[in-house]
């Protein structure tokens, strides 16, 4: 009893150590949010800002006429074959045992994909807006096609990067894109190759800068496919998945 004076002192301490005991398992549950790493369930519903990006340039190169009915009809072709794909062949494994060929902390890798991002995207969308400048119609219609084309391709490759799909369906849209492409910069070369000094052509300095950004992609471009998707990275993805596959079904 408490005499009528209150209550006493083991009556106060029981509701601190309810609170200390909240306060710890709190702080337990913080501490594994913290160190949970983010999916990509957890970004369900926005687009990176790269896709922002690349959809921009998609759009615009589509509301400029510069962009023919065989790209359109291969982007949407190559979004319902993504589908189709992931559905018959390659599956998606469960997240925690999805396979990772390459760190995306690989700093040769990450070089590797600026120097592609700079010659492939960068590059070719300053030589068309300068191009607009000079009036080099016959420049600019030749590079939009394979600008338009890489910009669907990283838009592509995000929307891949989600749980619903695969690692092989994410390298071969890599290898699809690629292989695409390679035929907009012959294209490409072969216009500015034979491109006369007029005035449609632009200044003189720019029919050789047309000249080399044109070799540069095509030479990146091809080494890209034949050197390393196709020998190097696609056995690769390959080999991991179905192993992972395989050990997911012996659990």
């Amino acid at each position: 009893m408490s005499g009528g004076i209150g209550p006493t002192g083991c009556d106060i301490s029981l509701p601190k150590e309810q609170e200390l005991g909240f306060k710890e398992q709190h702080d337990q549950q913080s501490l594994k949010n913290l160190n949970k790493p983010t999916t990509p369930q957890d970004k369900v519903g926005f687009l990176s800002f790269n896709q922002l990006n690349a959809l921009a340039v998609v759009i615009v190169l589509s509301a400029s006429g510069l962009v023919s009915p065989e790209d359109f009809a291969f982007v949407f072709f190559s979004l319902i074959y993504m589908y189709f794909i992931a559905k018959v062949a390659f599956p998606s494994l469960q997240p925690s045992r999805d396979p990772q060929v390459f760190n995306p902390q690989n700093k040769l890798l990450q070089l590797y994909a600026l120097i592609g991002a700079t010659i492939g995207l960068f590059t070719p969308i300053a030589y068309i807006l300068e191009g607009v400048f000079e009036g080099d119609q016959e420049g600019i219609k030749a590079a939009a096609p394979h600008v338009f084309l890489l910009a669907s391709q990283v838009f592509m490759e995000g929307v891949a990067s989600s749980q619903r799909f695969s690692a092989p369906i994410r390298a071969f849209l890599g290898a699809f894109y690629n292989a695409r492409r390679i035929f907009t910069i012959v294209d490409w070369l072969r216009s500015e190759v034979y491109k006369m000094n007029d005035e449609h052509s632009g200044s003189a300095w720019r029919i050789h800068v047309g000249k080399a950004l044109a070799m540069a992609n095509m030479a990146y471009w091809c080494f890209n496919l034949f050197g390393f998707l196709l020998p190097v990275y696609l056995p690769k993805v390959l080999k991991v998945y179905y192993s992972s596959e395989y050990n997911e079904k012996n659990r």
